[in-house]
């Protein structure tokens, strides 16, 4: 059996429950779709044990095979959104916090620069 990457063996428990909430997802999608486990491995190129790993949310599934099942049930364009820059709260966080520290530098320096006018026209 291969050796499983140190980063699967890290995981952080909330990444851990995501992906075992995707799998259940994807588990209640063929159910509800009334496809048998064989059926729906074969639509997906991987073997039925693979799937069942996939619908336990195992994260040594291939991210492509999560995506090949949302492309199945017709939901791929949201594994897109996942990570789309207008999302992400930290970087806008960080943004934020950038804008506002050079607003501070610009105005430090102009008030500066005010000052050393006034004592030059004395």
């Amino acid at each position: 059996m291969p050796k499983r990457p140190e980063a699967l063996l890290t995981l952080p428990p909330a990444a851990i429950q995501a992906l075992r909430s995707l799998g259940e997802s994807l588990a209640i999608a063929r159910i509800r779709r009334r496809e048998s486990q064989r059926v729906w491995a074969r639509r997906l190129g991987i073997s039925v044990p693979t799937l069942i790993r996939m619908e336990r949310g195992d994260p040594g599934v291939g991210v492509g095979i999560y995506a090949t099942a949302l492309w199945l049930m017709g939901r791929v364009s949201a594994l897109s959104e996942l990570a789309a820059p207008a999302s992400d709260r930290g970087a806008l966080e960080s943004d934020v916090r950038m804008a506002l520290k050079r607003r501070a530098t610009k105005s430090a320096a102009s008030t500066k620069a005010r000052l050393g006018r006034k004592k030059e026209s004395r």
